[in-house]
């Protein structure tokens, strides 16, 4: 067993975990964050994306022992005084999901593209969301709602 102490969405995390314990495995049974999903255990689908150091990461692709140190933000971190980010506003308000298995892994790769690109374009968008698939929508809705977002983001930057 290896000991880590992981910062899981502001809340420090030591815990001793066996050192092929991939970090999808740490969040969920051991943190409790099952917001995080399991979808293919292959870094295909990207249903398991969190944020490490404001970063998106695949965390099926990851082991626990490799975020010792570091900082991860989950989907069920990015709420703030009861306020929900404006990605997650964004997908709700152009209904971006559909049976929303996909949705915490779209949610958290789109915050990281539109940090990375404020303003992208619909092909920057889909580029940028390559990575995270959906098996029930056409990927229309997705796109318009993280546009949506990234002008909802870039008024929160400057009204700052």
């Amino acid at each position: 067993m290896t000991r880590i102490t992981v910062s899981v969405d502001g809340v420090s995390c030591t815990d001793e975990v066996e050192p092929r314990m991939l970090l999808v495995h740490y969040l969920r049974e051991t943190v409790g964050k099952v917001g995080t999903v399991i979808g293919c255990d292959t870094s295909n689908c990207g249903a398991c994306t969190v944020h490490l150091d404001g970063r998106s990461v695949k965390s099926c692709n990851m082991l626990a022992v490799q975020a010792d140190g570091h900082e991860v933000t989950t989907i069920e971190g990015l709420a703030k005084d009861g306020r929900l980010h404006p990605m997650q506003v964004a997908f709700h308000e152009n209904h971006a999901l559909q049976c929303g298995y996909c949705t915490p892994g779209m949610i958290m790769q789109a915050i990281d593209l539109v940090g990375q690109n404020p303003s992208p374009t619909e092909d920057e968008i889909r580029h940028g969301m390559e990575g995270n698939l959906c098996r029930c929508t056409g990927y229309h809705n997705i796109v318009k709602a993280v546009a949506a977002a990234a002008g909802a983001m870039s008024s929160e930057r400057s009204d700052s």
